[in-house]
């Protein structure tokens, strides 16, 4: 299985962005695979804010890195995948809802109305290669 089928059969990523004094912020995220791009959405579920971390990084610095990762106690079956890429955030992709929602089911009850945030892959990394 290449990398692009890994990144399509697994369900949860994690999602860094650069805080302004550099250091990484990390929060898990799904995802779905859009053309070439990789796209995630801030959703209905309870958050402290409004105005989240990620995005206020993403204002300062459109640099992301999302590491997708299997694990079995069989360690012939680990791999991971890191893409690096610039992200752009959008008030509203409706291809990018649209595969979100195609992707999870728990978006037929939980609200999924953007922002988006939308990864245009530069590189990626994975393991075992």
């Amino acid at each position: 299985m290449d990398v692009w089928e890994k990144l399509e059969t697994s369900r949860v990523a994690v999602l860094a962005t650069v805080n302004p004094d550099g250091s990484p912020h990390l929060v898990p995220v799904v995802y779905a695979l859009v053309g070439e791009r990789i796209v995630t959405a801030v959703d209905g579920k309870p958050k402290s804010t409004a105005r989240l971390r990620r995005l206020t990084n993403l204002d300062a610095n459109p640099s992301v890195c999302l590491l997708v990762h299997h694990y079995e106690e069989k360690w012939d079956r680990l791999w991971w995948a890191r893409i690096d890429g610039r992200a752009t955030v959008v008030a509203a992709d409706p291809e990018a809802l649209s595969a979100l929602r195609k992707r999870y089911r728990q978006y037929e009850t939980v609200a999924l109305a953007g922002p988006v945030i939308s990864i245009e892959v530069s590189a990626v990394r994975s393991w075992p290669t």
